[in-house]
């Protein structure tokens, strides 16, 4: 999602407001963690930190966790153990405080925070991790020491031995005993009900509502990283390098996986967690594999590398900026825009919200090739600091610029655009694998907000869309209100001087493999499918 406009005003399901509602997320209790001291801290303790941080300040932890990695000096089996242990715990919050309310027999908005937090890190070692059983309940009573709350030792030690008594499948059957439906399947596989409720609908907008329990279970798998191979700009050498480290022939020792920090043993009696709990026998025939089906490796994207295995900075094409880091399915959303049709010299550009830069990155490298100018427009200062730095390689072919998106068309300039990307603000469902922490800060009342500002946002772009220009409408998130609800809103505001394009068929022409899209003149993209985020993708043309 970018973040080209000013947030909505009222709430932001932030952290404050979980623990306020008492629902997943909220942490319990406020208490105050000891201050790291000067000595060695734990693998444990980062994802302590990490996870304290995403709830009591709003940070985002794939921003936060690198970071704080790097300042604790963890090794790359560590920093492996720390990222799992944080994002997986992140992401089965709800699931896991149904597993403490049962095991230590109160609710768990009723447990301290601090006290909550180190008990949610030890289930997921015992549950989804293959942390042997005595190593995590040790290590999680001796976190609850080192954080401050000694005096919960017991609590602790007592909850863990209840957890590790019994088995993923057993505890799945206790915490879904008498749900069903959407809440069943929200507790299963620790979803908010209501983010369920919008999946189900957009699955069964492509009629294939059948493929639900499998999203979700997508959503839950660790994401693998993707490059974008800039055009005219990255060499077959960085490609080769970079495929290397995806495909296990280059260097990438110690970059694997861990299944415990270095002074844990590496066998366990748990494995699979969430993915092991739907086994389970679910009413009504929701039901999936022990696993989410598995994505080919293969790129979808043509400009794609798929699954580079360590930290990526360490890809000398990554290093020199030739090669982005960058999910798949923005890569064909920016590709589906550029080369929808064939791109005649000195066309003009749009990118109405630009902001990382990601999308943009990609738009100027198509440009620069084509004779073609881009303008990136961003709204936050630092954003468009982080703009500029994206696009420093491409300073003859693009313009950044500052302000709000809604301004273009009002100045009377007359400028108009041959192509424009909108990628629109949005609840960012669509990332909820990179984005643990987004699936439990975004509320109902977050869709109809944003969709007041996607709204004024396209009327922007249309504003200044050139005769036969084309517009991309993209949002990473399925919700109807946010993909197909403002595209046929849009053409009923202007099907007098717009038409929607076969936006199945450009998708289909630009990717490296089959992206398993419904047809239509809509595209949606699923996890589940073919390995990438679930963007939402809608080509329009200026007829008039």
């Amino acid at each position: 999602m970018s973040a080209g406009q000013a947030r909505p005003r009222g709430r932001q399901g932030s952290g404050d407001e979980g623990r306020r509602s008492g629902g997943p997320g909220a942490g319990g209790r406020r208490t105050g963690g000891r201050p790291q001291t000067a000595r060695q801290v734990s693998a444990r303790r980062v994802a302590f930190d990490v996870l304290r941080a995403v709830q009591v300040d709003d940070a985002y932890a794939n921003l936060l966790l690198p970071t704080r990695i790097r300042r604790a000096g963890l090794s790359a089996r560590d920093a492996g153990f720390a990222t799992e242990l944080t994002y997986g715990t992140i992401r089965m919050i709800g699931r896991y405080d149904a597993v403490v309310a049962l095991a230590s027999g109160r609710r768990a908005d009723l447990v301290e925070a601090d006290v909550l937090d180190v008990m949610r890190l030890g289930v997921h070692q015992l549950l989804a991790m293959r942390t042997p059983t005595h190593a995590a309940v040790s290590a999680t009573v001796e976190l609850a020491r080192e954080v401050g709350v000694a005096r919960a030792t017991g609590f602790v030690n007592a909850v863990m031995r209840k957890v590790a008594a019994k088995t993923p499948e057993e505890w799945d059957a206790l915490v879904t005993a008498g749900l069903g439906g959407e809440a069943l399947l929200a507790t299963r596989w620790s979803h908010p009900v209501w983010v369920v409720s919008a999946f189900r609908d957009a699955l069964a907008a492509e009629r294939s509502r059948d493929e639900l329990v499998a999203l979700l279970a997508a959503d839950n798998e660790a994401p693998r990283v993707q490059l974008a191979a800039l055009p005219g700009v990255a060499t077959a050498e960085d490609v080769e390098q970079a495929t290397a480290r995806a495909t296990g022939d280059g260097d990438a020792s110690g970059d694997g996986p861990p299944v415990g920090p270095a002074d844990d043993d590496t066998t366990g009696d748990h494995a699979g967690g969430a993915a092991a709990a739907a086994d389970a026998d679910i009413a009504g025939g929701d039901t999936a594999p022990a696993t989410a089906p598995v994505a080919p490796d293969l790129p979808v994207s043509p400009v794609g590398i798929r699954g580079v295995a360590g930290d990526p900075a360490r890809v000398p094409g990554v290093a020199a900026g030739r090669l982005r880091v960058q999910d798949e399915g923005s890569q064909l959303a920016a590709l589906a825009l550029s080369r929808s049709s064939e791109v005649r010299p000195g066309e003009r550009w749009l990118d109405l919200c630009a902001g990382p830069g990601g999308k943009a990155a990609l738009l100027a490298a198509e440009a620069a090739q084509a004779g073609a100018t881009l303008v990136a427009n961003e709204l936050v200062p630092a954003r468009v600091g982080l703009v500029r730095e994206a696009l420093r390689d491409f300073r003859d072919t693009v313009t950044v610029v500052e302000g709000d998106g809604r301004r273009f068309g009002q100045d009377g300039s007359g400028v108009r655009f041959d192509r424009i990307l909108l990628d629109a603000p949005c609840t960012g469902l669509g990332a909820l694998r990179r984005r643990p922490e987004a699936r439990w800060r975004k509320q109902p009342e977050d869709v109809a907000e944003l969709a007041v500002l996607q709204e004024e946002l396209l009327e922007a772009a249309v504003r200044v869309l050139a005769p036969g220009g084309t517009l991309a409408y993209v949002t990473c998130s399925p919700h109807l209100a946010e993909t197909r609800g403002q595209v046929d809103a849009l053409m009923r505001r202007h099907g007098h001087e717009l038409e929607q394009l076969d936006t199945a068929s450009v998708v289909r022409s630009v990717a490296a493999r089959d992206p398993r899209v419904a047809d239509g003149r809509t595209v949606q993209l699923w996890p589940h499918r073919i390995g990438t985020d679930a963007m939402f993708i809608a080509l329009v043309r200026r007829t008039a």
